[in-house]
């Protein structure tokens, strides 16, 4: 008999934000495919004798290769296994979860997706800033910085910089000056403000305010790093206001505001 794939998405980092399906395909995997960005408590709820396979991933570094990993999912299934790969966030938001499911159909693999909640809603809420605003966003894009070149990724930039209010960067801390000349060239006041949140919803979680014009500068003063959500908007503002978990839950760790 076939397995079962199961696309599970494990959330931004607080291990209490799983699913309570995706809770239960834990408790009854035979193999467990996870991700660096995983909770690692939440491997805890793994049977004892489930196989547990690491397929982190640095920015410049990958542990394992893509293809090792669809190969390794359908080899599993193959074998009469339930497999669940865990991703960090939902896996069809920059999860390469369609990749992996179009690799179980192309072999007749039996799949389920179980979504999770993504960085570019749960860190922006941890950082009390709502992506969006009855007043202030009416509208927000999930986009990701890794292709900072390109006259596609220019074309992108320039319809974003007035097309929605409240843009959501993914992966793009290494590109920050670029996205910012980028929205600034396409006309976005330099005015506009904006927030790196980084590891967020975790204990740890740390947050930096500024302005396209400022938040480099400290950016580099708080020595930010990935993995870090970039939420840019007025949204941003409310920050201020809304900042339940860095002052609340973490009260130690610094809030930077511009």
């Amino acid at each position: 008999m076939v397995g079962t794939v199961y696309l599970v998405g494990a959330g931004p980092g607080d291990p209490e934000l799983l699913t309570i399906k995706g809770l239960r395909c834990l408790e009854q995997a035979d193999v467990i495919l996870y991700d660096r960005l995983v909770n690692s408590e939440l491997l805890k709820f793994a049977p004892k004798d489930a196989q547990l396979v690491y397929c982190g991933k640095l920015p410049d570094s990958h542990t394992m290769k893509q293809e090792t990993i669809n190969h390794f999912l359908v080899k599993y299934a193959k074998k009469g296994f339930q497999v669940v790969r865990l991703k960090g966030g939902d896996p069809f938001v920059f999860g390469r979860g369609g990749e992996e499911a179009e690799e179980c159909a192309k072999h007749d693999v039996p799949f389920e997706i179980v979504p999770g909640i993504t960085a570019g809603i749960a860190a922006s809420a941890y950082a009390g800033i709502p992506v969006t605003h009855r007043t202030l966003s009416k509208s927000f894009a999930f986009v990701t910085g890794h292709q900072a070149g390109g006259k596609e990724s220019e074309l992108r930039w320039a319809h974003l910089a007035h097309a929605v209010d409240t843009i959501c960067v993914y992966m793009g801390v290494a590109h920050l000056p670029s996205i910012i000349n980028r929205l600034i060239e396409n006309g976005k006041s330099p005015h506009t403000p904006i927030a790196l949140v980084h590891w967020g919803t975790r204990k740890d979680q740390h947050t930096v305010t500024g302005t396209l014009q400022t938040i480099e500068g400290k950016v580099k003063e708080a020595k930010l790093s990935n993995p870090s959500m970039i939420v840019i908007g007025e949204v941003v503002g409310l920050h201020h206001k809304l900042n339940w978990f860095d002052e609340e839950i973490v009260p130690h760790l610094p809030v930077i505001h511009g």
